[in-house]
């Protein structure tokens, strides 16, 4: 059922209004009448006959009439049998904001599930439980006890916390930023994040969307529902439990383990999702989004009045991967003018505390005819400036709804300017250059985002069968790892290059294999019961003769032996050795909210001790496998640097692709891991050095 009527409702029934003072059940009331709501209010309580000058009923069922939207202020215990009575008056959608449901443990989770059955059953859409109500500015409803209704704008919040949904309200108010909603989903029972944003991407009040999530449950459909509103308007999200001690928080808090962060990063990379990473951040995207254009590229233009903020804003520009944009000489009917600053025109641009309003507007223009400039900032210190309230105003006033247009009032600058009067013209403020230049950061990602070409996932020919067979049988047998050699099957039969070799029991069989693939080769112990065999000196490289060849093999498995005892060993690997080149690692471990989450990182102490590796959500486009590249501080060397090769990117492109297909194709896979994955230069063919992957157990027969 849809929730339109939750938000606009022709009638509205407050169960559990009261007269006293601090009692929920009369903010709420008195919200709604205060807030200018024009539909039918009806308050309900046993114990009194009038309220706010509206007639008070005994219970739901004597109203005598239909109601939309009941709202409850009674207790957790009594929510299930008002309910009951919801049909009586063709209810269609209840707010509960009582808590002692999910949140309190698991007795109150089963009864938060009896409730959102029982709602289901009687055709009613639940916000809630443990919810504040929500806020609609379109029809003056303040279905709410967050606080008074704000004004009128583009912006949508919506929180999982009941707090900071109030939080949410006074920053708004601080920023003298409108609102279309605001909107407390609590536990989330019934309507959760998918509901709210297949809603809110319809929804023409809303301009932008900023919330704070806790947890994902159902992540594909959150995805699908994320990329609906993104492709419409903006959609910020603060995702909270990112560390151990936010992970052990929301479970204490909402009852669920939050997904490693990772995957959320890489759901809202994939959803075109503008992700903040402070709460404060999150009305900083929102000003600059609900107020300016987006930028076109990421050359950004700083005007400034002292050069130490113009450093420190050149600096936060290249830190977060813009560029701090080339400069031609001012355009102004007065030339003479471009002798008030303090050097020659360049980026950033600084002008002389005494100057007057013409030459920051002068300087503004020339940013917006210039067509290497794509973002304009404007930053103001209080060091020698006269009259910066005029200033400001002259800087609104050259907003041209093309170029963004954002502004820095530092220090005691922030307190002479009328902000209000500034929002209201379409400027978004800031106190820091840093906090301007992260909200620029989010309109240029947001913006490439919305510029993407169409994704195309490309559909390899590959032996589907064979895979098919393979998991299936180690399935049903209970071996759910797979070593070197059967995870090089399955890439083989996928289209990856894997040396050629075959696993010796006895070190003649060694020799002769050898001898069949040629010297030199490779030498590797097989066994289910040790990942990392380099480590127990399980693997020789470049053997190179039959003696070699024989000596290794009993070496070797006497040396396992020794330290690894209880090890089931099934043999040696002798393959043909790989030829040279750059060592990365591509992967994928599966998230169960997300789905497989692909992995790629350059081998050695890049991932083991930089951690300098990058996550994408399968299935991937060649584009995004190469942004993947691009997106990982080791990039360069892919590139080659200071007269070395460079390596074949689209291999290792394509690559990914493969695993993203391997992966998708067969759910059961819960973890792959390719290392090394040897590259060469453009035009060979990169090989499979080792594998290893992990399955999921067959689903126990009812």
């Amino acid at each position: 059922m849809s929730i339109e009527t939750l938000f606009n409702p022709e009638s509205i029934a407050v169960v559990g209004a009261s007269r006293t003072e601090g009692k929920i059940g009369r903010t709420i009331l008195a919200n709604i009448m205060e807030g200018g709501y024009r539909g039918i209010v009806i308050p309900v309580n046993p114990a009194i006959d009038e309220l706010f000058g509206l007639p008070c009923y005994p219970t739901l069922s004597d109203c005598n009439c239909d109601v939309d939207l009941v709202i409850s202020a009674l207790p957790a215990s009594q929510v299930k049998k008002l309910v009951d009575e919801c049909p009586k008056v063709k209810a269609k959608a209840i707010i509960v904001v009582a808590s002692g449901f999910r949140e309190s443990g698991p007795e109150g989770a089963q009864y938060e599930q009896e409730l959102v059955e029982l709602c289901r059953r009687r055709d009613l859409r639940l916000l809630g439980p443990n919810c504040l109500g929500f806020i609609n500015t379109a029809n003056s409803l303040n279905a709410s006890f967050a606080g008074a209704l704000p004004k009128k704008g583009g912006v949508t919040a919506f929180s999982q916390s009941g707090a900071l949904c109030s939080v949410m309200l006074d920053m708004a108010k601080d920023r003298h930023l409108g609102m279309a909603k605001l909107i407390s989903i609590g536990n989330k029972a019934d309507i959760a994040g998918v509901d709210l944003l297949s809603y809110l991407a319809q929804d023409d009040e809303t301009k932008v969307v900023v919330g704070y999530l806790e947890d994902i449950v159902t992540g594909q459909n959150f995805i699908k529902a994320a990329e609906d509103v993104a492709s419409k308007k903006p959609l910020i999200i603060l995702k909270s439990g990112v560390t151990e001690a936010g992970f052990k928080a929301t479970v204490s808090h909402t009852g669920i383990m939050a997904s490693a962060d990772t995957a959320y990063g890489a759901a809202f990379k994939r959803s075109g999702i503008i992700r903040a990473d402070t709460f404060e951040s999150l009305f900083d995207y929102a000003a600059a989004l609900a107020l300016q254009p987006l930028p076109k590229g990421d050359n950004i233009r700083i005007i400034t009045n002292t050069g130490g903020t113009g450093i420190i804003t050149a600096d936060a520009v290249e830190l977060a991967g813009m560029r701090v944009s080339g400069c031609s000489a001012i355009d102004s009917e007065d030339s003479s003018q471009s002798q008030k600053y303090a050097s020659s025109p360049v980026n950033p641009i600084k002008i002389l505390g005494d100057a007057d309003t013409a030459l920051y507007t002068a300087a503004i223009k020339s940013a917006q005819a210039d067509g290497t400039v794509d973002a304009i900032l404007v930053v103001l210190a209080p060091q020698a400036v006269r009259r910066p309230a005029e200033i400001a105003e002259s800087i609104a006033a050259c907003i041209d709804g093309i170029k963004p247009l954002l502004a820095v009032f530092m220090g005691s600058c922030a307190s002479m300017i009328s902000h209000q009067d500034l929002i209201e013209a379409g400027l978004p403020i800031y106190k820091s250059p840093e906090r301007a230049v992260i909200a620029l950061k989010g309109m240029r990602e947001y913006s490439a985002w919305k510029q993407r070409p169409p994704r195309t996932v490309t559909r390899f020919k590959v032996n589907r069968r064979r895979v098919e067979r393979i998991l299936s049988r180690r399935q049903r047998t209970g071996m759910l790892q797979l070593g070197e050699v059967k995870g090089k099957d399955v890439l083989g039969a996928y289209g990856f290059r894997v040396p050629n070799g075959a696993l010796a029991s006895n070190a003649s069989e060694a020799v002769e294999i050898a001898e069949r693939i040629g010297y030199p080769v490779a030498m590797k112990i097989v066994s289910p019961d040790i990942v990392h065999k380099s480590d127990l000196g399980g693997v020789f490289l470049n053997v190179a003769n039959s003696e070699a060849a024989e000596d290794t093999y009993d070496l070797m498995t006497l040396k396992i032996r020794k330290k690894v005892p209880e090890a089931r060993v099934e043999g040696v690997y002798v393959e043909k050795m790989a030829s040279k080149g750059l060592e990365v690692i591509i992967g994928m471990t599966r998230d169960p909210q997300f789905g497989p989450m692909l992995m790629f990182g350059l081998g050695g102490i890049f991932v083991e001790v930089m951690k300098d590796v990058t996550f994408h959500l399968a299935p991937i486009s060649e584009q995004e496998a190469i942004q993947m590249l691009k997106s990982t501080r080791s990039y360069a060397m892919l590139q080659g640097r200071r007269g070395q090769e460079g390596v074949d990117i689209s291999a290792i492109a394509s690559g990914l692709q493969r695993i993203s297909q391997l992966t998708t194709d067969f759910p059961q896979m819960l973890e792959l891991d390719i290392n090394h994955f040897i590259v060469g230069e453009f035009g060979s063919e990169p090989v499979v050095a080792d594998a290893r992957m992990t399955l999921a157990p067959l689903p126990e027969e009812k």
